[in-house]
């Protein structure tokens, strides 16, 4: 069977290269009965219009980013808190612990995660700099769309705020509809945005969580036997990517700066003065966009690991 895929990780993007390759392992696992057939970079639409597609059965899965994830589970956002995490560490102690509930709860809306991962951190690139949340408040800033708490939230904060996706985020640039937006480094540069926004804030927002999932009654009709191996390929090969990610993050870094991207360091009292700013939105979103009972077994997970790691 051919398992049309829709994703909006840019083409000859490393997110696009380690699909492609589960592909070929997937074909060859099951000797020709999967094969991927990948869309990438938004041409089967947004990621909502691709949950849409699953859903009436025009594709067959996905590779989403948490934003997407949501429109499945909305406790998924969780993980994308503003200024919630410190490292990539907390990050993987948290979301294993989290990731059990999260599958148990996706699959029971029709979907199987192939894998959840951590695919680098968002930061803001803008037209002019931004080191303090008031820069910002004078810029238009760009963010998903189909996303009303989370703009409610922004707003509450006291952004600027214009929905727009992935895919026309580079007309928005170009036509002044926009002047911010949030990305990891690698999405920018590989989609070519930064020369149009060519500040970035060094502060890290929050973790970018990326996935595939596949349409269950899809995945039951492969066979028991290929799944395990399958799956294990899945596992290797993203393990690989996450390795890859930071040091293809750095040469992104470099390659930009040579291209005109001006790196922001930011102040030390600028932490401070941005969780504060993002306090201010986090009633839009508690309740709201993910429950009270996640974030506070989230904070609680996040408190243990900190305590066992103090000093």
């Amino acid at each position: 069977q051919v398992i049309k895929i829709g994703s909006i990780a840019p083409d000859r993007s490393p997110w696009n290269d380690a699909l492609k390759e589960i592909g070929r392992e997937w074909e060859k696992i099951s000797k020709g009965q999967v094969k991927l057939k990948i869309y990438p970079g938004g041409i089967a639409g947004s990621e909502e219009d691709t949950i849409r597609k699953m859903k009436v059965g025009t594709l067959g899965g996905a590779v989403l980013t948490n934003i997407g994830l949501t429109k499945i589970y909305p406790d998924a956002f969780v993980l994308t808190t503003p200024f919630m995490f410190h490292s990539e560490k907390e990050m993987a102690y948290v979301m294993e612990r989290l990731n059990p509930i999260f599958e148990k709860q996706i699959k029971e809306r029709g979907f199987k995660v192939i894998i959840w991962t951590m695919s680098g951190w968002l930061n803001f690139f803008s037209k002019n700099p931004v080191l303090y949340p008031e820069d910002l408040k004078k810029q238009k800033l760009s963010i998903s769309t189909g996303e009303p708490a989370l703009e409610q939230a922004w707003k509450k904060s006291g952004y600027h705020i214009v929905p727009s996706d992935l895919k026309d985020l580079m007309m928005a640039l170009q036509s002044g509809m926009v002047d911010a937006f949030y990305l990891p480094p690698l999405l920018a540069g590989s989609g070519q945005y930064f020369p149009l926004a060519p500040h970035m804030c060094a502060l890290k927002i929050a973790p970018l969580v990326g996935g595939m999932v596949i349409m269950d009654k899809i995945w039951e009709r492969i066979p028991e036997n290929h799944k395990q191996p399958m799956m294990e390929a899945v596992k290797r090969i993203s393990a690989r990517l996450a390795g890859e990610t930071a040091d293809l993050e750095r040469k992104a870094l470099d390659s930009m700066k040579k291209n005109g991207l001006i790196i922001h360091e930011a102040p030390a009292d600028s932490l401070l003065k941005w969780k504060e700013a993002a306090n201010k939105g986090m009633d839009e979103m508690i309740g709201k966009i993910f429950s009270k009972e996640i974030y506070e077994k989230m904070q609680q997970l996040l408190q243990e690991y900190r305590l066992k790691n103090a000093g």
